[in-house]
């Protein structure tokens, strides 16, 4: 019986190594998978970067320009609007 029972307990024993294997592997695979992507876009920030120097900044800073205009300028509505549904009194 005791003979049965270790073998038994082997086998399950083989069967969780096994399962623990098979899922770090598939977790391996997935970083592996992760970390090429994150290198191919970095790649190209930096084929970017170089290609056009510090001229990226620039752009940058005008696109921020022209976020902060626009900001302003839907802020500087003049009062509450009125629904146009609804006969309001001033």
């Amino acid at each position: 019986m005791v003979a049965i029972w270790a073998k038994h307990k082997q086998k399950i024993a083989e069967m969780q190594i096994d399962t623990t294997a098979q899922a770090t592997a598939e977790k391996a695979a997935q970083y592996s998978s992760h970390v090429q992507e994150l290198e191919d876009r970095v790649r190209v920030l930096e084929r970017i970067v170089t290609d056009r120097g510090y001229d990226v900044a620039t752009q940058i800073e005008a696109l921020r320009d022209t976020q902060r205009v626009e900001e302003l300028l839907d802020n500087s509505g003049s009062g509450v609007p009125l629904d146009s549904r609804k006969q309001e009194r001033a």
